[in-house]
């Protein structure tokens, strides 16, 4: 897996001042997606253990509501990120961990190797940026068909579950 970024305090994506890594490599293209230099899988870094140390490190700040993932595409580097999120819920499983995707809840639930970094997660930003629905007003979000998943109650449910509007 290789990222684009590794943010210490981020306050744009997620609730809370949050610890945001950025992977790379993403299939989906969205027109005018904000990270376009992030769709090359090439892009970036390879990840290593010191990266997720310093992950690690980060997230344990005190200031740090918890950590987010997006890029790029964080369901397309499932191997990579599954280890981290599972070492972060070990660290402090009393911080939320947010994740930002292009595909949508139900193509996620369709895929189990998906499903297995969905289920470590708190919050599914989900559905791919549509230029025409844009809209700067909504919070955490890029477009109005994006959703503002609770990813426990939505498991549970076997069906999406609003979080937040």
């Amino acid at each position: 897996m290789n990222y684009g970024q590794i943010r210490k305090y981020d306050i744009a994506n997620g609730d809370g001042i949050r610890t945001t890594v950025f992977v790379t490599g993403c299939t989906h293209k969205c027109f005018n997606c904000f990270n376009e230099e992030y769709q090359d899988p090439t892009a970036g870094t390879p990840w290593t253990e010191k990266e997720t140390k310093e992950v690690l490190d980060y997230v344990q700040d005190p200031n740090v509501a918890g950590l987010t993932l997006l890029g790029g595409e964080p369901f397309q580097n499932v191997d990579g990120l599954l280890p981290l999120v599972q070492a972060v819920r070990k660290a402090v499983p009393e911080k939320n961990i947010w994740t930002y995707s292009g595909y949508t809840f139900e193509e996620i639930m369709a895929c189990p190797n998906k499903k297995a970094l969905l289920e470590q997660c708190d919050i599914l930003v989900d559905g791919r940026y549509v230029d025409a629905l844009r809209d700067p007003a909504l919070r955490f979000r890029g477009s109005s068909n994006q959703r503002i998943l609770d990813v426990k109650a939505s498991l549970q449910a076997g069906a999406p579950v609003i979080a937040m509007e």
